[in-house]
C-alpha cells in the first residue's frame, strides 16, 4: 500500500498511526506541537525548485527562483532544455546546477524519468528511480517526495537537522549518522514522512530556528496538484 500526506486529514491520520507505532511522538508532539504539512508544488517546476534549494539559504534559493521563474516562463522540460547555459548561469544558478537541471529535463523528455508515475509507487522504489537521474541526490529526492508528492514513508535520512532533531528526541549520545537514520526509523514506517515533521518541528522549537528545508516559493499560477486524497491506492 501506497500512503499519502495531501491534506490536513491525511495528517492526522498519520499521526495517529505514528504516535501508536512509538508513543514517544506524542511527547514530541505535546512539547512542540502540530507539524505542519509542508507541501509543495509537483511535477518538474517542483523538482527544479528542489534542486536550487540545495546547500542555500532560503531568501538566496527564492531569489534564484523567481529570477528563473521569471525569466523562462514556464519552467519546463522543453524551457530548460532549449535555454543557453550563460543565461540561466545569470539568474544565480551554478554549473552544477544548470548540468542537473538540464540532464532531469532530457530524462523526462527521454521518457526515462516518469514524475507522474512516482506517486504510485513505494517511497523507497521512486527515491532509487530519482537518483538514477544525473543531479538528483538523495537528499533532493526524499524532499521532493515527502514535500512535492506528499509520500507518506518518504525519509530524508542524509538531512543534518533531521539527524540532530533525532538525538535530541531521544536521548542519543551522538548524531545518528545517515546509516544509521535508516535502521532507526524502521519502526515508522509507513509513517517516516510524518515522523520526519514531527523532529523538524521538535527541533524548531529546541533550538529556535527552522530545520525543516524551506523550498523556493513557486510562481502564482504554480500550485500543488491535489492528485488522490485518500491514503492507500
Amino acid at each position: 500500500m501506497v500512503s499519502h500526506i495531501h491534506t490536513e486529514s491525511d495528517l492526522d491520520l498519520g499521526l495517529k498511526a505514528l504516535t501508536r507505532a512509538d508513543p514517544r511522538f506524542a511527547a514530541l508532539i505535546a512539547k512542540a506541537g502540530r507539524p505542519s504539512l509542508r507541501r509543495r508544488s509537483d511535477g518538474f517546476a517542483g523538482l527544479a525548485s528542489t534542486v536550487v534549494s540545495q546547500q542555500l539559504s532560503t531568501a538566496s534559493a527564492s531569489a534564484i527562483w523567481g529570477r528563473l521563474a521569471a525569466r523562462f516562463d514556464p519552467v519546463a522540460p522543453a524551457t530548460i532544455i532549449r535555454a543557453r547555459t550563460d543565461r540561466l548561469k545569470r539568474v544565480g544558478l551554478s554549473g552544477p546546477k544548470v548540468r542537473a537541471l538540464k540532464a532531469i529535463a532530457r530524462a523526462i523528455v527521454r521518457g526515462d524519468l516518469k514524475l507522474a508515475t512516482l506517486g504510485d509507487i513505494d517511497a523507497d522504489a521512486a527515491h532509487a528511480a530519482l537518483t538514477a537521474v544525473h543531479g538528483i541526490g538523495p537528499w533532493t529526492a526524499d524532499i521532493y517526495l515527502l514535500a512535492c508528492l506528499g509520500h507518506a514513508d518518504a525519509w530524508p535520512a542524509g538531512d543534518l537537522a533531521l539527524q540532530e532533531a533525532a538525538r535530541l528526541a531521544f536521548g542519543l549520545k551522538t548524531r545518528p549518522t545517515t546509516k544509521e537514520m535508516g535502521p532507526l526509523a524502521e519502526p515508522w514506517r509507513p509513517w517516516r514522512a510524518v515522523a520526519a515533521r514531527v523532529l523538524w518541528t521538535y527541533y524548531r522549537s529546541v533550538k529556535g530556528r527552522e530545520g525543516a528545508p524551506v523550498l523556493p516559493k513557486q510562481p502564482a499560477t504554480a500550485k500543488p496538484q491535489q492528485g488522490k486524497k485518500k491514503n492507500g491506492r
